[in-house]
């Protein structure tokens, strides 16, 4: 069966199979025994724990083939000429969990052990192996291992097509990727470049003469070097893929550090213990702290920005704060940044909220959860 958590209506319907085919096997037992003795009692105990067993098929299929088949022994022990259903459950259960070795090792012993079992209650060599030819026939066993087996390579194969879809679609993915971060650098870097490296040329000339460096002058040498580190960020972004090392938590410390390279007195606090996160968390912890620390130097007008990471045992809570000129009037636009985060904490089964403090200023708060079962 599949090696995953069952599901719960799988659970009940392996618990509906189970109790259907014990109640079978003790009323076929019931049919041919008459009497309440110590054996028949044990034999009709035998017959429900067989079938009983196989609710936990998917869970310990091995285990439920060894309880099923020691079961059936018994009651052909003590007398009772009923086919080994629960057994045959079992081995299909077994198979299709993969454990095929096991399986026919144990068949085979069940087909040598149980005229035995059936010889000590009929003391008739031939009535035995009649006995036990009808309670558990090769030609079931053959069918019930090959529906196992057959079950199983249709599930491997169903699993590799998903698989082989997705690395396809990853790897275009990735192809169209690369191919816009080459058309970005090839179409914009030169141009940026150019007027970059001209605009700072110009205000180099002027200061050096001692003339009045013009405002427009100045906001264009501002806005290449910005628009230059916007480009560097998009291509690095691009080009990213799963081969290089994953940004999260630990690498916090280094935005905070550039942010204030640009003249954001930011801060960082993180409080509670580290543990470990799945990495899906742990990326979107940075990428919110990136894009919040973006857009504050970008659009906020704020002196002061401050970042704080509770680690709590079930979740991790980010906030961070900045000084601008936002106010509750302000009418708030959401950004692709915006957008992206939302989707990013949506798709963690986290919360996140974004809005201007009633102080001034703007506040971006996530909370992501944390499954310390996985």
């Amino acid at each position: 069966m599949g090696t995953g958590r069952p599901r719960v209506g799988a659970g009940v319907r392996d618990w509906a199979i189970a109790v259907g085919v014990a109640a079978t096997l003790l009323v076929t037992g019931l049919s041919g025994h008459d009497s309440a003795a110590n054996l028949d009692l044990l034999g009709y105990a035998l017959l429900v724990a067989g079938g009983l067993a196989l609710a936990a098929r998917r869970r310990a299929p091995v285990p439920v083939l060894v309880v099923t088949g020691l079961c059936a022994v018994g009651y052909q022990a003590v007398g009772f000429d009923v086919p080994a259903v629960a057994y045959l459950f079992a081995v299909y259960a077994a198979v299709r969990a993969g454990h095929r070795t096991f399986t026919v090792a144990a068949s085979v012993t069940m087909l040598a052990v149980l005229p035995l079992a059936a010889l000590a209650s009929l003391h008739d060599v031939g009535e035995a192996f009649e006995q036990a030819r009808g309670a558990l026939e090769l030609a079931w066993l053959i069918a019930a291992g090959a529906a196992g087996e057959a079950l199983r390579q249709a599930e491997r194969r169903a699993d590799e097509a998903e698989r082989t879809r997705e690395e396809t679609a990853r790897r275009r993915a990735d192809e169209e990727r690369l191919h816009i971060a080459r058309e970005l650098h090839d179409s914009l870097t030169h141009q940026i470049s150019i007027i970059k490296v001209q605009s700072e040329v110009a205000v180099h000339v002027a200061r050096k003469r001692g003339e009045q460096v013009p405002e427009a002058l100045l906001a264009i040498q501002q806005a290449g070097r910005e628009a230059t580190r916007e480009l560097r960020a998009t291509l690095e972004a691009l080009r990213d893929d799963d081969t290089a090392p994953p940004r999260g938590l630990d690498d916090v410390p280094g935005l905070v550090e550039r942010a204030r390279t640009i003249g954001l007195d930011a801060t960082l606090t993180i409080e509670g213990q580290r543990h470990d996160v799945p990495a899906a968390v742990d990326r979107t912890v940075y990428r919110i702290v990136q894009e919040s620390l973006t857009n504050i130097a970008r659009h906020a007008d704020a002196a002061t920005a401050s970042v704080r990471i509770d680690c709590r045992p079930d979740a991790l809570a980010i906030r961070v704060d900045d000084d601008g000129r936002a106010t509750p009037a302000t009418a708030m636009v959401p950004g692709v940044g915006l957008l992206g985060m939302r989707e990013r904490v949506t798709a963690l089964g986290g919360r996140l909220r974004a809005e201007p403090r009633g102080e001034g200023g703007f506040t971006v708060q996530a909370e992501l959860p944390v499954d310390q079962t996985s």
